[in-house]
């Protein structure tokens, strides 16, 4: 039986969600009595070996991760889905599940993500990318302002006004040094699931419903947004988003698991493909566990592994 390592936490905006998704998958990684160990991750990068009594603190990180068979990084936000800690696996040869460190890196970075995908003729919502220093642009309002890394809605907010994006500017440029200016567009908020088992399962399309402006962290975690699965569209537009998901999957070289996410322009028939998450939620109200039909969390968890 393969010896597993879940590792969880670390220094990251999202760190309280990283550590939700893990308790969830300990649950069933025990439930299914797989053999495996818990790492926790404080937001000081100290790292953690979690037993019933107590934690203790490791200081030979390398020697200890290369006692496990697999690494399964539960790990949303910086330092885990933005490639360093897939590199430093890959450096050492260490197993792990998910995506490799320049495709995590890629899928991360918003703007890199857009280059990539844009040269495959997916459909984007227009946008400017600036660093902290350049100038704005002139530009038509609304739009969205986010940091070009980043997870769960963090630093993102709406401006309709020049002196609004004065704030949200300020408000992104806290959590990364470059930020993404987006058209805002009224939209319906469109996910779909992809599980790597020797072929590529695409889940079902879910949709998010809630009564902010977007879909921000609050509508997220603290309020009580409608998650709708099946979303209510119809054939035609559920296999474009089937299909441009496996697309983006490919491109993007990713593995293992991803969660790719679209706005839909009802008004006009429009889709745009949004962003994509290389290690999505696990939670008890994330999207990407709920999408596979057949599947329960447990067998989604086993084909991970098993793959």
């Amino acid at each position: 039986m393969k010896k597993i390592l879940v590792i969880y936490g670390g220094n990251s905006y999202e760190h309280e969600i990283s550590i939700l998704s893990a308790e969830n998958v300990i649950k069933v990684l025990d439930k299914l009595n797989y053999c495996f160990d818990q790492v926790y991750i404080s937001k000081e990068n100290k790292w953690f070996l979690v037993t019933e009594e107590d934690k203790i603190e490791l200081l030979n990180i390398i020697e200890f991760l290369k006692r496990y068979d697999l690494i399964l990084p539960i790990m949303h936000g910086s330092y885990g889905e933005d490639g360093r800690i897939q590199a430093l696996f890959e450096l050492f040869a260490i197993p792990f599940k998910g995506s490799n460190s320049t495709s995590s890196m890629i899928a991360m970075n918003k703007y890199f993500t857009k280059l990539v995908v844009e040269k495959e003729g997916i459909n984007q919502v227009p946008y400017y990318y600036l660093s902290k220093d350049q100038k704005t642009p002139k530009i038509e309002y609304p739009v969205i302002v986010k940091p070009v890394n980043g997870g769960s809605s963090i630093g993102i907010s709406v401006a309709h006004t020049s002196k609004e994006l004065k704030i949200a500017l300020k408000n992104a440029l806290k959590f990364d040094e470059f930020v993404l200016i987006e058209k805002f567009i009224k939209c319906r908020e469109l996910e779909c699931a992809i599980l790597e088992d020797k072929h590529l399962i695409v889940g079902d399309v879910g949709e998010i419903k809630h009564n902010h402006e977007f879909y921000d962290f609050k509508a997220k975690y603290e309020d009580n947004s409608e998650i709708i699965i099946p979303a209510k569209i119809n054939i035609k537009l559920k296999k474009l988003i089937q299909k441009e998901s496996k697309k983006i999957f490919k491109i993007l070289n990713l593995k293992d698991f991803a969660r790719i996410d679209f706005l839909y322009d009802e008004e006009n028939d429009i889709l745009y493909f949004n962003e994509v998450n290389t290690i999505p939620g696990f939670t008890n109200i994330s999207m990407f566990p709920r999408l596979f039909k057949g599947l329960n969390f447990e067998k989604i968890i086993s084909k991970i592994i098993g793959n």
